[in-house]
């Protein structure tokens, strides 16, 4: 078994408001693996992108907060680590691409600057050196003319020159870990398809892990090992990419599957799943998807379903697995009806 990388346990992080506590990230499990890419999915708003801004200490305080749980990472316990700590391991361990390239660099530093800051944070290395690192990242990502595009201001790349540049600052230090939340939003699809090439190639190479936060499943099909879905806070189902997508479990996973559209059926409207994600509340009790649900039965509002094992990392957050042969119940403190 390859060594686990990241670990969360019971993770719930809260934001404190003028209207109340908001439960964003509620009781999540999850773990990565090295050189394995697992992917997070779900709809916005389902606590995707908290989950991995939690795993960075990168909440803002106030108003938000990790309440309890844990984050282990290559086995240290990482959420009252120091801040001293939390800069070692921030771009050197754990690196972290962002949903937008533009707001994440700084429009006042030439790329080189940018890049040359993390590497010299973390390596004690010569401004020739890091620059010339920094060089050869640029290289490593596909972006041409590297010599001069060092020397260059984020506003006078392209969009997915940007995001290129984002893999190359967070690949800077070797991490073990990756986290990439959309990292291909806002692109078209040919530089898309060389953004996960270029992920796949870093993944394979290096044995680096990579946690992926998307909301599209074309891109999971591409590059993710295992998929963890997400709604309202919680994970709902969690398995291979092969039986997430040919054999979904849980009816908001199908749902979700549903809605893609495909080559081979030609429909006047593509399926959506009625109804929204619902705001998160505390006290919240019975199945997050139930009012979206047409499986959904009375026990489903009045009870919070555990995730059900189905398999050695088959699980499931739905009641209909309970008599399923092997449909046993997770130790999970939401069954409580957190």
């Amino acid at each position: 078994m390859l060594e686990v990388i990241l670990e969360l346990q019971d993770l719930h992080t809260h934001f404190f408001t003028d209207k109340g506590e908001i439960p964003a990230v509620d009781g999540v499990s999850l773990s990565v693996h090295k050189g394995e890419v697992v992917g997070i999915v779900g709809e916005s708003g389902c606590g995707k992108s908290v989950t991995s801004l939690s795993v960075m200490q990168l909440i803002p305080s106030p108003p938000g907060k990790i309440v309890s749980g844990k984050i282990k990472f290559k086995g240290e316990e990482i959420v009252s680590a120091s801040n001293k700590r939390m800069k070692q391991i921030r771009g050197n361990e754990i690196a972290m691409i962002f949903q937008e390239p533009m707001t994440s660099l700084d429009p006042l530093f030439t790329i080189g600057n940018q890049i040359m800051e993390g590497i010299q944070l973390h390596e004690k290395i010569s401004k020739q050196d890091a620059r010339n690192r920094a060089m050869a990242l640029l290289r490593l990502v596909g972006i041409p003319r590297a010599n001069e595009i060092v020397d260059s201001y984020p506003h006078q790349l392209s969009g997915g020159m940007r995001q290129r540049v984002m893999i190359a600052m967070s690949m800077a230090c070797n991490p073990d870990l990756l986290i990439a939340d959309e990292p291909t939003t806002a692109l078209d699809v040919t530089i898309q398809a060389q953004i996960l090439d270029l992920m796949r190639q870093l993944n394979k190479e290096k044995q680096t892990a990579i946690l992926l936060i998307t909301h599209d499943l074309g891109i999971v099909a591409e590059i993710c090992d295992r998929v963890v879905v997400m709604y309202a806070g919680q994970v709902i189902e969690e398995g291979t990419t092969r039986e997430i997508l040919k054999y979904p479990n849980h009816p908001y996973t199908k749902g979700l599957i549903r809605s893609l559209p495909t080559m081979n059926k030609k429909e006047q409207r593509l399926y959506s799943i009625p109804g929204t994600v619902p705001k998160p509340k505390m006290g919240r009790v019975g199945c997050r998807f139930a009012p979206r649900c047409d499986l959904a039965f009375e026990r489903c509002f009045q009870e919070t379903p555990p995730l059900f094992e189905l398999g050695k990392i088959r699980k499931s957050r739905c009641f209909l697995n309970e008599q399923t042969e092997g449909g046993r119940a997770e130790n999970d403190k939401t069954t409580a009806g957190s």
